[in-house]
């Protein structure tokens, strides 16, 4: 691990380890744990880290071992149902009330000194904000790393199923806990039919073939499109953060499926008053834990030597720190998002892209969207391999895709903060989706990726619909020389479960009509620009 991540720290103590122990969840079932403690005389502080999927790697290492090392308790515990903890796990559902049943276990041990924190990614973050519900007087900080708190917002926006991500927690949730070889071996025969899986007609169960057999919760997750059915009663935790005093960390990264996430937490928890802090790297959801990890890492020791130590050392002076892409910097921000200027940019008829407001109510371009033939997904906020900036030339050169490109810039463009696109549309059948892109274009025309969204729309006839669509957030440099190009498709498949055209569920659709959608003018790109006054 030390040569695969050279700027790890040095270790300060020898790491002990004891395995198995069996904690007693809110209802008695045993919580399989392992305890890693440094070999030294003298209290430590402690972290809790809960986990549904497993204690091997990479956890026992990367936060077991290496937190161990540096001074801490260690206790890595299964999930109810994952890892040979007993109960059934049921997402979501039981994390508030195991957490407080582990602390309580804690209490108990004669290492606890009365100090305690949390750390982890993903789910690892969800289990974090439940025990924020009812925080314990012995919680004096959290990080959590590209992290959840808003369990549909990971399977649904705006009514559209996020296909892909289902697939792949589906198979991170059944086999990561069985071990490395199994969770591999199930991610490559995922990969291996995700074309026939997210391709069946009807789509309603057909992973099963890919997933090693029926999943419930998986079936209830994506047969649950709307966040105010009874089913996701209790499943959002927003208001741990509307209303914690701990001291908390952020880290996500700009293509991280959970970033839009992130920025919501750490939106709250300054409205609340709650000491915080972010930092957002050039990471995917995954990426953030291989590459990244030595960042990573270091910020979230920093951040728990402080609060649980007393030793602000290893702080930095500002709450942000942000990796500005296209420049390949870190940029430290007393705040996300920075004052910034939104300005339109508007599509022409001619594919332009230009900062003059039309002078004509004319219809500008449309396309056709056949869910026959979807438009595919490239890149992009993703739990898969296959997430972050990529070459859209491919993609841009279909029928089904437009793009609009401004002209060569003459001075670096400075874009901070959220970014949207406002649409004016109509379509033939009254059911589509719309997928937007924005995208740095080099001198060579190579088109990268730098943020999107999906929104779901309706219309009655020929008359437009006006949409806003969020399109996520960004900190980017676009260079001298380099174009802002927008692109606009009916959707992002596998990524988004393709619309079927006739308002019928895209589980059940077993009939694809293909659409006709109109853009219009009085649409626009909304982004967060800089002024050269700003800039740090």
């Amino acid at each position: 691990m030390r040569a695969t991540w050279r700027r790890l720290p040095a270790k300060r103590h020898d790491a002990g380890w004891e395995p198995g122990l069996a904690v007693p969840a809110a209802d008695g079932s045993p919580l399989l744990t392992d305890h890693y403690f440094p070999r030294a005389e003298g209290d430590f502080p402690t972290l809790l880290v809960r986990s549904p999927y497993g204690r091997g790697l990479p956890w026992s290492p990367m936060y077991g071992l290496l937190f161990a090392e540096q001074g801490f308790h260690v206790v890595l515990q299964s999930c109810r149902g994952t890892g040979g903890s007993g109960g059934a796990f049921d997402l979501w559902r039981n994390e508030a009330a195991d957490g407080q049943a582990t602390v309580s276990w804690l209490r108990e041990q004669p290492w606890f000194n009365g100090t305690l924190g949390t750390v982890g990614p993903s789910y690892l973050g969800y289990v974090q904000w439940a025990l924020a519900l009812d925080p314990p007087p012995e919680l004096k900080a959290m990080v959590v790393q590209v992290g959840l708190h808003d369990p549909h917002a990971l399977f649904h926006t705006h009514g559209a199923l996020r296909l892909e991500n289902a697939l792949a927690v589906g198979v991170g949730m059944t086999y990561q806990h069985q071990g490395m070889a199994p969770f591999l071996r199930a991610t490559l025969r995922l990969q291996r039919r995700l074309r026939d899986v997210t391709t069946a007609q009807p789509l309603r169960g057909a992973y099963a073939t890919a997933l090693g057999g029926e999943l419930p919760w998986l079936d209830d997750v994506m047969t649950h499109p709307d966040p105010e059915d009874p089913y996701w009663c209790g499943a959002s935790l927003t208001q741990a953060a509307e209303r914690l005093g701990v001291p908390t960390s952020l880290i996500t990264g700009w293509h991280d499926a959970l970033a839009d996430q992130t920025f919501e937490q750490y939106d709250r928890l300054r409205r609340a008053g709650c000491e915080t802090a972010l930092l957002v790297g050039p990471w995917t959801h995954t990426s953030a834990l291989q590459q990244g990890w030595p960042e990573v890492f270091a910020e979230s020791l920093a951040w728990l030597r402080a609060h649980l130590y007393a030793d602000p050392s290893g702080l930095r002076p500002t709450a942000v720190r942000v990796h500005i892409g296209g420049e390949n910097a870190w940029r430290d921000l007393d705040d996300w998002p920075p004052a910034t200027a939104v300005t339109p940019w508007f599509p022409t008829a001619q594919g332009h892209l230009t900062r003059q407001p039309p002078t004509d109510s004319a219809p500008l371009t449309s396309f056709r969207y056949d869910p026959a033939d979807p438009t595919p997904s490239l890149g992009g906020p993703l739990l898969s391999r296959t997430a972050g900036p990529r070459d859209n030339r491919t993609l841009e050169a279909r029928d089904d895709v437009l793009t609009f490109t401004g002209p060569p810039l003459t001075e670096p463009v400075d874009l901070l903060g959220p970014v949207s696109a406002r649409l004016r549309l109509s379509t033939n059948t009254g059911h589509a989706d719309v997928f937007t892109r924005l995208c740095d274009v080099d001198p060579q025309g190579r088109s990268v990726n730098i943020c999107d969204g999906l929104g779901r729309i309706r219309t009655t006839g020929h008359v437009p619909a006006q949409i806003t669509v969020a399109m996520s957030s960004t900190a980017h440099r676009f260079a001298v020389g380099h174009r802002i190009r927008w692109q606009i498709s009916g959707g992002a498949h596998p990524r988004y479960a393709r619309n079927p055209g006739t308002g019928q569920s895209p589980l059940d659709a077993t009939t694809f009509t293909p659409v006709h959608i109109t853009l219009h003018t009085d649409s626009a790109l909304m982004l967060a620009m800089q002024a050269d006054g700003q800039k740090g």
